[in-house]
């Protein structure tokens, strides 16, 4: 499985930027005016990660085939978007599509890059946009509760449906609903505002070790598990160097880790998400999988034959595998495991599936 962000957020406060930094190019137009993104731009991004390289020497594979991320430029959003204003109705469709949401908020000051609001304020930038999504839901919920469509609702979407309308209606924390429904259910309903996200706030280059006034101001109202500080034009300039060279100037600026790998990390963490790999000498290969995955359905992110007739999974540990040289020698050493139905896949486990045809 390969998931979605959707890159939402006010105009200009650097979504198209940060897109084309994330996807290495230069796909969406940037341009210093509302709008500048009309239709949503999609980049599929390979997830790196160095367990491959040390399986793939190990196996001598021929390949080496990296998981997915895409990520989707949306149009910038403004105050009245669930009413239409700005072709609102139209860019919130697609934030509907999405598995996470990548709030954009403007954390810089700049003479030269306009703001739709007059000063810089992103807590007031984000609840506009939350506001909005919001609303969006509420028009949503109160169409598919109406007489004639309720009859086709199940027992379960009925409740979350009715259960979101009290929530946004008596302005209690939306938030706390995913505590009372299950993740599938909430992922069913199609709804906005109850959509993981992730809070970018965008810097200048001199705010990016330790943020700034409005970083400071934004995190302490939203918290600080969710949020990064990120700059979106110094990571389109990372993008430009060779390897000794984005090093060294990471070092310089006291960045430890571009954008790209925090997003990743934070976007798997959000979504409860862990990796898989197999190894052979064809290819080594990276699989997304949901936490607690069973290896039945792990098998099936393959190909369904594999989870329909699957009998077992030969499993090895991501360390074990390195330590014993690979396949044989972990098998020798009594490191390979045969696991069955009910086993739950480990984030780096290295499998091989073992199925009827």
């Amino acid at each position: 499985m390969s998931f979605k962000c959707g890159i939402v957020g006010l105009p200009n406060v650097g979504k198209s930027t940060l897109f084309n930094a994330l996807t290495n190019s230069s796909k969406a137009q940037a341009g210093n005016f509302p709008f500048c993104t009309i239709d949503p731009n999609v980049g599929v991004v390979p997830v790196p990660d160095d367990r491959l390289k040390n399986l793939a020497k190990i196996s001598n594979s021929k390949k080496i085939i990296n998981t997915t991320i895409s990520f989707v430029d949306i149009a910038g959003l403004v105050k009245g978007a669930s009413k239409g204003e700005g072709l609102g109705n139209k860019f919130l469709s697609h934030i509907r599509e999405v598995d996470a949401i990548i709030h954009m908020i403007r954390c810089f000051d700049s003479d030269d890059i306009q703001n739709v609001n007059p000063n810089v304020d992103p807590v007031r930038d984000l609840e506009i946009i939350e506001t909005e999504m919001m609303l969006a839901d509420l028009e949503s919920i109160q169409k598919r509760l109406e007489k004639n469509n309720k009859k086709t609702l199940e027992d379960e979407q009925l409740k979350i449906l009715e259960t979101t309308l009290d929530y946004i209606n008596n302005n209690k924390d939306i938030l706390t609903l995913k505590s009372e429904f299950e993740k599938k259910q909430i992922n069913q309903s199609g709804l906005l505002s109850l959509k993981p996200k992730i809070f970018v706030c965008n810097v200048d280059e001199q705010s990016i070790k330790n943020g700034n006034l409005y970083t400071k101001k934004f995190i302490s109202k939203f918290g600080q598990e969710n949020s990064l500080i990120i700059s979106a034009d110094i990571e389109n300039q990372i993008n430009e160097l060779d390897f000794n060279e984005k090093k060294n100037y990471m070092e310089m600026i006291g960045l430890k880790e571009t954008g790209l790998n925090m997003l990743i990390q934070k976007g798997y963490q959000i979504l409860e998400l862990d990796t898989y790999f197999t190894s052979g000498p064809e290819e080594t290969r990276a699989w997304t999988i949901q936490k607690n995955c069973t290896a039945p359905k792990a098998a099936g992110e393959i190909h369904t034959d594999f989870e329909q007739g699957f009998i077992r999974a030969e499993t090895i540990s991501y360390d074990d595998f390195i330590e014993n040289d690979g396949w044989v020698n972990s098998k020798t050493n009594g490191k390979m495991r045969l696991e069955g139905k009910d086993y739950i896949v480990k984030d780096g486990d290295v499998l091989n599936f073992r199925f009827n045809t």
